[in-house]
């Protein structure tokens, strides 16, 4: 069955069978590999994208569902020229990752928790990532992200950087 829809700003077809996952037509027909996957049962949040506005876990959507839907993937939040978006740019300056399976998911879903709950304190930041999960960090600094990236996008000001060259 041919779907389409606007991923990442573009329109995007993808011919598949009807029983499939809205995260495979993303990494396997689209070759947007930056949406992993992780357990296939919504309970992990790698698969995290935003679809018509909203943060969802893209294995427990068929790709029918996502017909004439607006999708953007974590390669869809920088600007054009390259230009991290400030939530990518706080979870670099917080050190919000370690192996980095979980970070594109964890950044989706911040960005929704920001743009809906802003100025959310530390415990419901971390309610409401709830169905991210992360095996390295602890969480401290995805927290710690989350806050600056959030008051990034508050404010329209890049994330301040602690690093020297």
């Amino acid at each position: 069955m041919q779907v389409a829809f606007t991923v990442n700003g573009r329109p995007a077809t993808v011919d598949a069978p009807p029983h499939t996952f809205l995260v495979h037509a993303i990494r396997e027909h689209l070759h947007l590999t930056g949406t992993h996957v992780g357990c296939d049962t919504a309970q992990c949040g790698a698969c995290t994208i935003h679809m018509n506005g909203r943060a969802v876990k893209s294995c427990n959507i068929l790709v029918a569902q996502a017909a004439g839907a607006e999708i953007t993937t974590i390669e869809g939040v920088a600007q054009p020229d390259g230009t991290m978006h400030p939530m990518q740019a706080a979870f670099k300056e917080c050190h919000g990752l370690q192996c980095g399976f979980c970070t594109p998911g964890m950044v989706m879903s911040a960005i929704d928790l920001c743009t809906h709950h802003p100025k959310s304190s530390e415990s419901e930041i971390r309610e409401l990532l709830d169905g991210n999960l992360c095996r390295c960090t602890g969480y401290q600094n995805i927290v710690k992200a989350v806050q600056m990236g959030g008051e990034a996008m508050a404010s329209g000001s890049p994330v301040k950087t602690t690093a020297t060259v």
